[in-house]
């Protein structure tokens, strides 16, 4: 039964000046006109986390048109703009005590709010006021019979919306997903829009760059329009299946340009100057990454006969170096599905990427255990259909294997695939080839985790995410660092609850790539509300790639395969 706002501000003057414990007498449901309120957990302390707190609108109350909030894609558009409206409604308010969650350039999944066939939703976290440890019921009241509701009728009545608004950014989000949905039947792995704005503000920012950026224009050749089925047309450099290499000077965008197409697999917000970076959803980026734990994997392909004798199908380390660290994270992305790499020389072990003739000549191939990445580039793409978006400032060794040669020159791109194969004496119109093995990349065995791999008897708490880059699992601490894909920590806390998911999966029969399988299949039928068991108030949690989810898994150090 639903208590009043009455009730709730009359119960919070009465523990003015109690110990802060007495705060949980006010756990429950408390109705406000159109808005009910619920205090679902109250924090245990000042010091401890904040406390949970859920505001709701029915859907006859909030008035918004079906045609927007019925599509679980626009559900998630809609739930988009009204985090962003209520984020907003906080900072003019200058109110600090409510968190709703900040959201970035990018439109993701979120729990922070919900839209169901019943209503809207907030998911906020509270902090309750106290001096020392004493309760401030009379500021809490102000908080939870004030703040709180009117938040909830500025983000959910449809009439107090800018509802033009609301339609284009919905609108801008179906139109990014009908395009990207289009790239592989025009044979396109990612898409340029001319006119975007790809360098950022600065390092440390994700917003655009001001007026000084170049704004993005194709090559003629590269050329490509989309008519989507709103009515807009979509002009831009078109990036082809197959094996691309983007060339230029030092500080001429070419690690710009693949940072978007990082970015591109997902939707972004008007204004952000990417909003028609498109790429295809499995696309992953490739680096080395000295010191991470690699478990199982078959990294035969590129590394073979190592003096010790290790066996590189079933290759286990504490400590990758960086040319087995960037070979494990290219076949672990092979198991996820992954059909485009983007990879970056800045980032990448020289020496798994090339190794020239007289390097070649010094060292007898039999005595080398690495092949090359620019020698696997192509079997990657015969055998497996992968392409590669590759960047390049120091070696001409990937135009000969090239299918597409773009230049840039202070941002400005062209197409110089015909000057590059000329330089390497490729015949005009020869496909571009390698000698390589038949089968390099026969499918790999699959790795199937023990049934207490992500039990260990020392874990006692579930997972939790550190910030961005952590997540704690029992007394072990997952390095993300390297994961330029993975942008919010929202998606990090996603990731703490996937892996005990997985835990509650793995049977000592159940493969990773059939884990990931089940993962992904019950976020789309039950939205990401689902990875936590729908409890009533997940916290602030936004869906991961399972690209993320795998990586994280495979950087645990305590992962055991079935032999």
């Amino acid at each position: 039964m639903s208590s009043t706002r009455t009730d709730l501000a009359a119960r919070l003057r009465d523990l003015d000046g109690r110990s802060y414990g007495n705060y949980k007498q006010i756990t429950g449901r408390y109705r406000f006109g159109p808005v009910t309120v619920f205090i679902d957990r109250v924090q245990v302390d000042p010091f401890a986390s904040p406390s949970k707190v859920r505001v709701r609108i029915d859907r006859a109350e909030a008035g918004f048109p079906t045609d927007i909030t019925t599509d679980g894609a626009d559900r998630i558009a809609v739930a988009d703009f009204l985090l962003r409206t209520g984020t907003k409604a906080l900072a003019d308010l200058g109110q600090r005590a409510i968190i709703l969650g900040r959201p970035g350039q990018e439109i993701l999944e979120r729990t922070n709010v919900r839209i169901d066939d019943d209503g809207f939703e907030a998911r906020l976290l509270v902090n309750l006021p106290a001096k020392g440890r004493r309760i401030l019921g009379r500021q809490a009241a102000d908080i939870l019979t004030r703040n709180v509701p009117e938040l909830a009728r500025t983000m959910f009545l449809h009439s107090g919306l800018d509802a033009e608004a609301l339609r284009q950014h919905v609108q801008l989000h179906r139109d990014q997903l009908e395009l990207r949905s289009r790239l592989g039947d025009e044979g396109l792995v990612a898409f340029v829009g001319n006119d975007a704005i790809l360098p950022r503000r600065s390092g440390d920012s994700d917003l655009p760059m001001d007026s000084a950026a170049v704004p993005f224009r194709s090559p003629d050749s590269l050329e490509t329009t989309f008519v989507l089925a709103s009515g807009r047309s979509v002009t831009g450099m078109a990036i082809p299946h197959g094996v691309t290499v983007i060339v230029g000077g030092g500080y001429h965008g070419k690690s710009t340009i693949l940072r978007a197409l990082e970015r591109g697999v997902y939707p972004h917000i008007a204004g952000d100057g990417r909003e028609w970076v498109i790429a295809e959803p499995t696309a992953s980026s490739i680096r080395a990454e000295d010191g991470r734990a690699v478990t199982g994997d078959d990294i035969s392909p590129f590394i073979t006969n190592l003096p010790t004798g290790t066996d590189t199908r079933f290759f286990t380390t504490t400590n990758a170096s960086g040319s087995t660290s960037q070979a494990a994270n290219l076949v672990e992305a092979l198991e996820t599905g992954a059909r485009t790499l983007l990879i970056d020389e800045d980032t990448s072990a020289t020496n798994f990427m090339i190794r020239d003739d007289r390097m070649r000549a010094l060292i007898p191939a039999e005595r080398e255990p690495i092949t090359p990445f620019v020698s696997r580039v192509r079997p990657l793409l015969t055998e497996r259909g992968v392409s590669t978006v590759l960047v390049a400032g120091g070696s001409s060794a990937f135009f000969e294997v090239a299918d597409l040669v773009i230049a840039l020159d202070a941002y400005v791109p062209a197409d110089v695939t015909a000057r590059a194969r000329e330089l390497v004496g490729a015949e005009d119109g020869a496909e571009p080839s390698v000698e390589a093995p038949d089968g390099v990349f026969a499918a790999a065995p699959a790795r199937v985790p023990t049934a207490g791999a992500l039990r260990p008897s020392s874990k006692t708490k579930s997972a939790k995410a550190k910030g961005l880059d952590t997540v704690q699992f029992g007394r072990s601490f997952i390095d993300l660092a390297a994961l330029s894909q993975l942008i919010d920590g929202q998606q990090t806390g996603a990731i703490a609850e996937a892996l005990e998911y997985l835990a509650e999966i793995f049977d000592g029969q159940t493969s990773i790539t059939e884990a990931l399988a089940e993962i992904d299949a019950m976020l789309d039928a039950q939205g990401i509300d689902g990875i936590t068991g729908h409890r009533a108030h997940p916290g602030h949690l936004a869906r991961p790639r399972a690209q993320e989810i795998a990586a994280a898994l495979n950087r645990f150090r305590g992962l055991r395969l079935v032999d």
